[in-house]
This record gives C-alpha cells, structure tokens and sequence, in this order.
C-alpha cells in the first residue's frame, strides 16, 4: 500500500494539529490507520440501528424522523413564556425546552429576599402550580415533549408537571417530560445546587423510580455533560464525566432492588457542541458505542432499546463570543451540522446573541430555521451516518474512545462520580482544563476568528433583551394573591405529609406531587428539604 511521502518544502508546511481532547490529526489516512486501532466493522460500525449503534439507533437514521429541535426557551413571567413557546411550536419546533429563573432554580419563591433583582431575568419565574397552569395553557402536552432544565428542585419541577397536565385532562401516563435533574454536574459545572451530594443524588433515585411506575413516558434524568464542558472540560472528559455520573445514578436505584434494565430506558443526555467538527461528530460517535457496550458488560442489560444512548445534542454558548456576533450566526450553523452528522435524536442551538442577552424572537427564530435548512435543503437527510468508513472518522472514533476509557479509570480509582465530586477531584480537573484553554486562547495557540484573530471591522450592534423589574413585581402580587386564597390548611397538611415521606427515606414524588395540588410554593417545598437534608457545602479545590 502505497505511503504518503512530502518533500522538504512541505514538510515544512505541515501544521501539526493537536485536539482538545490530546489527540494528534494527521494529514492524510488510510486503510492503515484504522488496522492500527484495531477497527473491526462489526464490531465498532455494524449496520445503523444495531448493537453498538455507532451508526444510528435507528435503522434509517433521519430518512425515518427528523431529529428533534428543542430550543432553549424561557423568560420573565409565565405569561410571556406560554407566548414564545406557541411562537416556536407555529414556526415548526417540535418540542420545549424550558428555562428557569435563578430563584427557581434555588428553591426560593420570587418574594424571598434572596431573589431580589433575580425574579424572571435568566428564565420564567415559577412559585406554584397557577405559574405552570400560565406558561402551559393551550400547549398539548400528549403531543409536545417538554425539556424542564432544572436540577436541584427537578424532583418538585416533574411533580408540578404531572399537576399541571392533570389539570388540563391529560392522562399521567400519556405526558412527556424531562426534567435535567443532573445535580453532580452542578456540583461540577454549575454551581446550582442546594443540598449535600447523597440525599441530593436519592432525590434523583425517587424521581427515577416514580417515573418507572407512574410516568412511563417521562425521562427522569438528563446526565448534562454539557455544563462541564461549558466549564471548561475536553471533549474526552465530558464523555467519560458524564458516564460516571450516569452510572452513580443507575446504583441509587439498583440498591433499592431493581434492574437497571427495568429502567436505564428512561436515562437521557444533555451534551455539549462546538470547537472542532470532527473531534465533535467521534465523541457523538464514540460516546453511543460505549454507552451501549458498558451496559451490557456491566449492568447485563440486553433489551435493544434500553442500550440507546439518546438525548440533545447542543450548540455550546462557549462557542459562540460577544466580539463580531454575527459571526456566530455561522458559527451555529456549524454546530447544527455537526449535531446532525453525529446522529442527534434532539437538537438545540445556541442563538448568535446569546453571549449578551437571552435570545431575542429574532434570534430564536434563525437559529430554528438552520435546523430547517439542514433538514429540508441541504440533503442532511438524504443517507444514515454519511461519514461512516472514513479512515480519519473512524480511526478519530477508535481513538476517542481510548481516551474516554482511560479518564473513566481515573474516576473509577478514586471510588466513582459521587466520591469524586465529594472530594473536589473532578472540580479541579475541570478548573485546570479551563485555565489551560483559557491561556492557549490568549496566546493564539487556539484560534478564536474576530477574537485573536481577523480582528479587523466593526462589530455588529446586538438588540438586547432588557430585563424589566415590572415583571419582578407582577410575578409577586401573583405569589401574594395565591396565598392569601389558597386552602392554606391543604397547603400546610401536604408540607407536613412531604417532611415525613423525607425523614423516613421514603418516596418523596407522591408528597410532591400532592403539595403542587394544594398550591404550595416552590420555596416551601424546597424549604422542607433544606430543613430534612442540611445545605451543601463546596470543597475547597485549591
């Protein structure tokens, strides 16, 4: 087999080229490569559809299904909410994906001092049921999944959502939720958490466990490695991260005397795009085989359908920069087809403004209409999986891999996810990924075009999405009105129902869901855990 040769000159010219993820690209492969990396076709590729699904989990790829576009959505009070999730579904979204406000998302009610000047300015506010009754008014829930993007208070999000749909008439069993419910990625990636890593990781085993039997087309669970790798994490690590933390959940429930096969079907991933296109579309590829091979090897799971690694595949804000916006109009279409060629099931994209605002109509509506583009026009549709056989593709698969086993062994050494975070090791990894990111961006040794380079031109005036303290006060009133009216009695029996079911260790779901009926409030809802359960105290990383 013939062997690529360069004279001096161009020998010269060969840039070498190193991924995030340690990697070294090479300029040219062949056949050769991939005996290299012991790439076996039925076991590594295999037919779309099948065991180990790096192709597809579907036999027909998007001949079959258009992914799904779920854009990130949500502001203000619940009024405006419902008003730009009806926009989105009448310009063709296919699904929700619901912001929160930071005091939601902290288990405090919008009249809490600690909300003050926070109430409605990165997502809707919610206090109670009669918020979710607003924002979900005339929206189908047996036709329209919903992303709820929530964690620390995700137990108390899914319950007002099976409230809400069952006082809209839909049948329990007929509503389509996910909440992200990803509390040790907060822990790593985020900082929105709220009580201490085990009785926060056995809230999350409740909601696993409700849905298994009461909400059987709910998704308890989306493992976010999207926000370590917003925190600065490689590609390898987000992968690798993200497994651990899965698995962490999966022996919460299996303790409590289950199969991971009884449930693991429910198990979603939120995950990160941007940087490198092919380093992104074999991580996607990568990361399915190896969720379906670990699950087999470990947890013995043999039903099809529980080994597909499904979830959304997101457009990173990391990606996108405040210097020359519009060039993350680009930048987005980018990500949107790096999302399709790895084989995305469910999509959202970062809009071009995201890095001053939350995205205006304008930039919402361009970011949903790339995916179209993509779907209808462009001919990303046409065939399943066109880079499979690519000798790069498939040899930067097999490597990808490799490299996400061995920082899995890492976690692994140290006692798994849940004592990795504990102790701060995983922060620390994160954090040093970061600065050595950060450092390269400023030295120019990783390009960022019309940041540290082609700087020259003007940049682009960005309409921004101002916040307005009218909504702060309006949300209030309404939280004021609904105490003063409530069935106050109802409210304080179901509280002290939920502080039982807690201090018992028992399911706390069927408490909840009672208490978003009774109209009780977020911030009292999560007040009880916060009494049960103490608050979590970071560790120190430095």
């Amino acid at each position: 087999m013939g062997v690529a040769t360069y004279n001096k000159d161009e020998k010269d010219a060969i840039k070498e080229v190193i991924l995030q993820s340690g990697i070294k690209v090479k300029p040219v492969y062949t056949p050769e490569d991939l005996q290299k990396v012991g790439f076996d076709y039925s076991k590594d590729l295999g037919a779309p559809g099948e065991y180990p699904f790096t192709r597809s989990i579907h036999p027909l790829g998007y001949r079959s299904r258009n992914w799904t576009t779920r854009q990130y959505t949500g502001f203000g009070t619940p009024e405006q909410s419902n008003e730009r999730f009806k926009l989105m579904i009448s310009h063709g979204q296919t699904g929700l994906n619901v912001a929160f406000d930071l005091p939601t998302q902290m288990g405090y009610d919008s009249d809490d001092p600690m909300a003050e000047g926070e109430v409605g300015r990165v997502g809707m506010a919610v206090d109670s049921l009669r918020d979710f009754e607003v924002a979900f008014k005339d929206i189908r829930l047996n036709r329209i999944g919903t992303g709820l993007t929530i964690n620390a208070v995700a137990s108390i999000m899914l319950a007002m959502y099976q409230a809400v749909a069952e006082k809209y008439g839909y049948k329990k069993n007929e509503i389509s939720a996910t909440p992200q419910n990803d509390i040790l990625k907060e822990m790593v990636g985020r900082g929105a958490w709220i009580y201490p890593v085990e009785p926060a990781v056995r809230l999350i085993g409740d909601t696993i466990e409700y849905s298994m039997k009461e909400l059987p087309r709910c998704n308890p669970v989306s493992v976010c490695g999207y926000h370590i790798r917003e925190s600065g994490c490689t590609p390898v690590q987000e992968i690798s991260y993200a497994f651990e933390i899965a698995f962490a959940y999966l022996d919460e429930v299996i303790r409590r005397g289950y199969k991971a096969e009884q449930f693991v079907g429910g198990f979603t991933f939120n995950l990160n795009i941007y940087g490198n296109l092919w380093e992104t579309v074999a991580k996607f590829r990568a990361a399915r085989k190896m969720w379906a091979e670990l699950l087999r090897e470990r947890y013995g799971v043999q039903d099809k359908k529980a080994l597909f690694l499904r979830g959304i595949f997101g457009g990173g804000g990391s990606g996108m920069t405040k210097q020359q916006p519009e060039n993350n109009i680009v930048r987005g279409a980018y990500y949107a087809l790096a999302a399709a060629l790895s084989g995305a099931q469910t999509t959202a994209l970062c809009s071009f403004d995201e890095a001053y605002t939350i995205p205006t109509e304008r930039a919402a509506l361009l970011s949903l209409r790339t995916f179209q583009i993509l779907m209808d026009e462009i001919g990303l549709r046409d065939t399943v999986d066109p880079l499979a056989g690519s000798y790069f593709v498939e040899t930067l698969t097999k490597e990808m891999e490799q490299k996400i086993l061995e920082e899995m062994e890492k976690v692994e050494k140290i006692g798994g996810m849940v004592r990795a975070v504990a102790s701060g090791y995983v922060q620390k990894e994160v954090a040093r990924q970061a600065y050595e990111y950060e450092k390269k961006l400023q030295e120019g040794k990783v390009i960022k075009v019309g940041v540290n380079k082609y700087t020259e031109g003007v940049d682009m005036e960005v309409e921004l999405h101002e916040y307005n303290e009218d909504w702060a006060r309006k949300q209030i009133s309404r939280l004021k009105e609904l105490k003063r009216t409530r069935d106050n009695k109802a409210v304080t029996g179901s509280l002290k129902a939920l502080e039982q079911a807690a201090v018992e260790k028992k399911n706390v779901m069927p408490s909840l869901v009672e208490c978003c009926k009774a109209y009780a409030t977020v911030g009292e809802m999560a007040g009880v855990f916060r009494q049960v359960f103490g608050e979590h105290r970071e560790p120190s990383i430095f």
